[in-house]
């Protein structure tokens, strides 16, 4: 197992405190701030651990406040309801005695029920396309800096992008792309935290997604980038260290909002879950 998946690993299993109130612990990195997919992913451990016998099927987010990585993140459920089909929860997470993040999430018994679903996107298979190891060497010399400190790093989450062609130009195209990834490293059988993975990784590129449509990067300093909320709807079972596709678009951006929406689909067509975020997307003021 790498180490980077030992870290995440580490990172969801979070510190009991008392009964509905768990403790979890950021890596550190040396970011400035927390990063949106890992409080996701820990909320949602925190929502599972008081909730038997069913499978998280939607979550719902609200971004308050950067997260400090550098203390604790306290995160209290709330038991909203348990039903005789479906179970709802609700967690906040707090740091310095603030609310930085709160997430509603639903849990449905299995049961048989209408099937159907989108076709995938024709795209590449992933074993087609560079390896990290393999787009590290074609792109990090024309990064700007800050992006060749994010790709140097070991990540958790492996991301194999269809087309690169548009981190080595500032041209406009439609905010549409389509990104492979799956866990760096092989996951334990265990359902919840596959979930508890997906969830992290939802979380990357996606607001992305809408700065195609500006020739712009996510490490653009002349941005200031935050999720805003973030919405994921689980359809199908999954093992987060097999690659998935994400398919992503953006629809809109106006008033220093970016909404983008995405499709994660298994290599063998099957479409697994669905994600909504916006993003504040605002031009920096110039000193």
């Amino acid at each position: 197992m790498s180490f980077s998946i030992e870290a995440l690993l580490s990172i969801l299993d979070l510190e009991v405190l008392e009964e509905n109130l768990f403790r979890g612990r950021s890596p550190q990195n040396s970011w400035q701030r927390v990063f949106g997919g890992q409080v996701i992913g820990q909320a949602l451990v925190a929502a599972e651990r008081t909730v038997k016998d069913r499978l998280c099927h939607s979550l719902h987010a609200y971004f308050l406040l950067a997260g400090d990585p550098k203390v604790p993140i306290i995160y209290e459920v709330e038991r909203i309801r348990d039903g005789s089909s479906f179970t709802t929860r609700r967690v906040k997470a707090i740091q310095h005695g603030q609310a930085i993040f709160v997430m509603s999430a639903s849990f449905h018994k299995e049961e048989p029920g209408f099937s159907h679903q989108i076709e995938m996107p024709q795209v590449p298979d992933p074993d087609s396309l560079p390896s990290e190891d393999e787009l590290k060497a074609r792109l990090l010399p024309n990064l700007p800096e800050a992006m060749r400190t994010y790709w140097e790093r070991e990540r958790p989450i492996e991301l194999r992008p269809v087309d690169i062609s548009r981190y080595l130009s500032s041209e406009k195209r439609p905010p549409i792309q389509h990104i492979w990834f799956r866990a760096n490293g092989k996951l334990p059988d265990d359902v919840r935290l596959h979930q508890c993975v997906l969830a992290y990784a939802s979380d990357f590129s996606l607001l992305d997604a809408a700065l195609i449509a500006h020739g712009k990067l996510l490490f653009d300093p002349t941005l200031m980038l935050a999720s805003l909320d973030h919405g994921l709807w689980i359809h199908r079972d999954f093992r987060a260290d097999e690659w998935l596709l994400y398919a992503q678009d953006s629809p809109s951006a106006e008033g220093a909002r970016g909404f983008s929406r995405g499709s994660i689909v298994r290599r063998d067509g099957t479409l697994v879950a669905s994600v909504a975020q916006e993003g504040l997307i605002r031009e920096k003021k110039p000193r």
